[in-house]
């Protein structure tokens, strides 16, 4: 469903890598021996093969290709935002090889064809698994169930309405009831309706003096309880996306201590920005949910480290030009997050938040144990989806210098470190 076939390839023998497999906690210096697709041989002092191509790594790390689990294509509908050829691009230069794509386009991906069209779009590329999320409800419009056990048939991993919260109470009890039969996974927008309504930023000083509609940082950890409360009633299986807020975190943290069926992610604007990025109405950084007070974003960090959280998802909302150009209540929200996912990520390695071999696990095991994919892992006898990148190499994000077609990001300006120097899918160099 998911991988790209094997193809005859020349042998591409990487030298001297620190090889890190999150999965399994190998983290040592190798070599590696890609033939046909597959990971043939990690191991010290492998002997080159004739006619091989040779990379040196010299410093580098090579962990398995990066699956981010939560992405807008674009494409269908919003195609002047992005395409799947351009989101291929920009994926390949982040070093993600696996991309679970949200269904909210236009069509929504409500159809079980349409999911089967989205699996094969990901095979044409040639660099990218693209996975589909399947629509809760027809049109993600919140009225009428979709087919979710034919969507699941058909190849989509799990199920949700995007950015659109799921509910109310009463619906979603019967979403986690259904889908409980047959152990599929909810994702839920965490942000109760009624109090984000019209709302652009976290309320508190910085929203109230800038006159800006407001939504209460509690509305997060309003829906994650109810939620929780839902699982703890049905035994359905819960994911809460990009969880921005202490309070949640807390709730979440509890309920995995109980035992419930509950995981959860982040998104780098969370544990790298705070409300203060939006600075005077900078509608790059107005996001969904908004960006929070610095207390949150420490807080978010801590669940990083203590594995509170399971992944580190891009949330890439790719946004025209013209949808950011408004008054900062009006402009689109979202960010573009593809090319900056693992540097981002890196910081807090580099700021001695958690170590080099969390940060990889939430971004490549993690989110495949969530979701249940075979990718994510470095191995022999894998497919030799990878990524190989320079954990100290410098860069500075700059909007209209971004591989692929969005430029909308919260991180314009950002200095980092972590650069990527090569991604390959299936045993083909597909970046670098």
């Amino acid at each position: 469903m998911n991988a790209m076939p094997p193809v005859q390839l020349r042998d591409t023998f990487i030298a001297g890598a620190r090889v890190i497999d999150p999965a399994s906690g190998f983290d040592q210096t190798a070599d590696v021996l890609l033939r046909d697709g597959l990971i043939a041989e990690i191991a010290t002092g492998l002997v080159q093969p004739e006619g091989a191509d040779i990379i040196a790594a010299e410093g580098a790390v090579l962990c398995p290709g990066l699956v981010d689990m939560r992405a807008e294509l674009g494409e269908p509908g919003h195609e002047y935002r992005e395409t799947i050829a351009s989101v291929a691009r920009a994926a390949a230069a982040g070093g993600i090889t696996t991309l679970v794509a949200l269904p909210d386009s236009r069509p929504a991906i409500d159809d079980p064809a349409l999911v089967r069209l989205l699996l094969a779009r990901g095979v044409e590329t040639g660099s990218l698994s693209i996975l589909p999320y399947g629509a809760v409800t027809r049109g993600c419009a919140g009225v009428e169930l979709a087919e979710l056990g034919l969507l699941r048939e058909a190849g989509a991993v799990a199920f949700t309405d995007g950015g659109r919260a799921i509910g109310p109470a009463r619906f979603m009890r019967a979403v986690l009831s259904y889908t409980r039969g047959f152990d599929g996974i909810v994702v839920q927008h965490p942000e109760d309706p009624s109090l984000a309504e019209g709302g652009c930023a976290t309320e508190g000083e910085l929203a109230t003096r800038l006159g800006l509609p407001a939504i209460p940082a509690a509305a997060e950890a309003i829906q994650v309880a109810q939620d929780i409360a839902l699982v703890r009633l049905t035994g359905g299986r819960v994911h809460f996306a990009h969880i921005s807020t202490a309070a949640a975190l807390d709730l979440i943290r509890a309920a995995k201590t109980e035992g419930l069926r509950i995981t959860c992610d982040t998104a780098p604007p969370y544990f790298d920005l705070n409300e203060i990025a939006i600075g005077d109405f900078r509608t790059y950084a107005k996001l969904s949910p908004p960006l929070r007070a610095d207390s949150d974003r420490l807080a978010v960090v801590a669940a990083l480290a203590d594995g509170t959280i399971d992944a580190v998802a891009s949330d890439h909302q790719p946004r025209d030009a013209d949808d950011k150009r408004q008054p900062f209540a009006q402009a689109s929200a979202g960010g573009a997050g593809l090319a900056t996912l693992l540097a981002v990520t890196l910081a807090q390695v580099h700021g001695g938040a958690i170590p080099l071999i969390r940060a990889l696990a939430l971004l490549t095991s993690g989110p495949a144990t969530v979701l249940r994919l075979p990718q994510g892992r470095l191995t022999k006898g894998v497919a030799a989806d990878l990524c190989l990148f320079h954990p100290d190499r410098a860069w500075k994000v700059e909007a209209g210098k971004l591989p692929g077609k969005a430029r909308n990001t919260p991180f314009d300006g950002r200095a980092l470190e972590g650069r990527v120097l090569g991604t390959w899918k299936a045993g083909r160099r597909v970046f670098g």
